[in-house]
């Protein structure tokens, strides 16, 4: 493999033709264990489902022992959190389907785990799948209402009502955070299920590239800022790091064995539905409707998804131009999903493969796509990553403890 893999500058690549052979052909280079593809349906999870599917491949590579986590379940206590800071910030913090990675490991944390079969998707109205576009036009205008109320009311039990019919919604349509289960013959709450499955919050670390807050150093002990993203409601900090190191570390993390949860924007011309990403100059990069709101609106995907389904040069964008895009909002952070291997296309291209969760039939490889390291380069957001999966020469120049 190449010593740096995400900024190669693919000089190879760019005396291809550009359209012309035959569709796309990838032979796996190297991959990690991963838990199958699910669906995320009609609903703005993909943090949850990402997310978890991250964690149980940690679980996995630790515990040899493959696990079906809720998604449900850390949704669920996720928008009970973001709906107390939306209104205790009188709406300054939105609300909304939306999640942070940090989500995962807060609610892992605090709140437990469950199995999947005691929270799953879908079950409350008789599905197999999220739908949650009625349970949302319901809660945001409570939220929204709830934030303009200038006093609270109380319960005898201490508790603000708002909150209770909040819940009492979720409930409705999520299922009931249950207080204690049996799985597998062994009786366990929500808390000890997650001690169980022996991930610690501190061995992660969120990372990320831009230019427009200083880069962390060892100096400052690792100390990140928060990224500005509609979905990083907890104001979670993320480790700013050069770009070149930055895109070293996807590749150190795939030799290592660890896979990548990995936040980016795929509302793109040059992410296809049909399972790929490519950045090229011909990749006009207007679009800034995210994927998962065209499902959720119904818009037509072919409309914003142009790419050629054919092995086609890669452009490698400088910080600047990565920083423009973000600044103008041509990057935005709209999509979730865990990167676990690396392929090559027939004319030796390198791709992330990546796991979505749009479904098994998604795209042309049953949920699997495959996306350039100049495409991760340009429309990375950020990623969450075991510490060490980093190198000791980059975690000592930013502080990485």
């Amino acid at each position: 493999m190449a010593a740096v893999f995400c900024c190669s500058l693919a000089v190879s690549a760019q005396q291809r033709p550009q359209a012309s052979g035959p569709d796309f052909k990838f032979t796996t280079v190297d991959s990690i264990a991963i838990t199958p593809i699910k669906n995320q349906g009609n609903a703005g999870t993909c943090w949850a489902y990402s997310g978890l599917g991250f964690i149980e491949s940690e679980v996995l590579r630790t515990k040899k022992k493959a696990y079906d986590l809720s998604e449900m379940f850390v949704a669920f206590n996720t928008y009970m959190e973001r709906a107390e800071k939306a209104v205790r910030t009188s709406g300054d913090v939105s609300f909304g389907q939306g999640g942070d990675f940090g989500d995962i490991l807060v609610v892992m944390e605090r709140m437990g785990m469950v199995p999947d079969s005691e929270m799953p998707a879908g079950k409350m109205y008789g599905k197999e799948i999220s739908a949650h576009s009625e349970l949302s036009a319901l809660v945001d205008q409570m939220v929204a209402a709830a934030t303009r109320l200038r006093t609270m009311q109380v319960s005898p039990d201490g508790e603000q009502l708002y909150k209770k019919a909040i819940r009492a919604v979720h409930e409705v349509y999520m299922g009931k955070v249950p207080e204690a289960f049996t799985y597998e013959g062994k009786q366990y709450t929500p808390q000890s299920f997650a001690k169980s499955l022996g991930i610690n919050a501190n061995d992660y670390v969120s990372l990320t590239s831009f230019m427009h807050h200083p880069y962390s150093t060892g100096d400052n002990i690792g100390i990140g800022y928060a990224m500005e993203a509609q979905d990083n409601w907890r104001w979670a900090l993320s480790i700013n790091m050069e770009l070149d190191d930055f895109c070293q570390v996807f590749e150190d993390a795939i030799k290592a064995g660890y896979t990548i949860l990995w936040g980016s924007d795929v509302s793109e011309a040059g992410f296809s539905r049909q399972g790929v990403g490519v950045f090229n100059d011909e990749v006009k990069v207007e679009s800034t409707v995210s994927s998962d709101q065209i499902r959720l609106i119904g818009a037509d995907p072919a409309a914003a998804q142009k790419s050629s389904n054919q092995p086609q040069p890669q452009k490698v964008v400088t910080p600047e131009e990565r920083q423009a895009m973000y600044d103008g909002k041509q990057t935005t952070d709209d999509h979730a999903m865990q990167i676990f291997g690396i392929a090559k296309d027939q004319w030796g291209q390198k791709y992330f493969m990546v796991k979505n969760s749009w479904g098994d039939t998604s795209g042309k490889y049953h949920g699997i796509y495959y996306v350039t390291p100049e495409y991760v380069r340009a429309k990375t957001l950020n990623i969450l990553i075991n510490k060490n999966a980093i190198s000791a020469q980059l975690k000592a120049k930013y502080g990485i403890k």
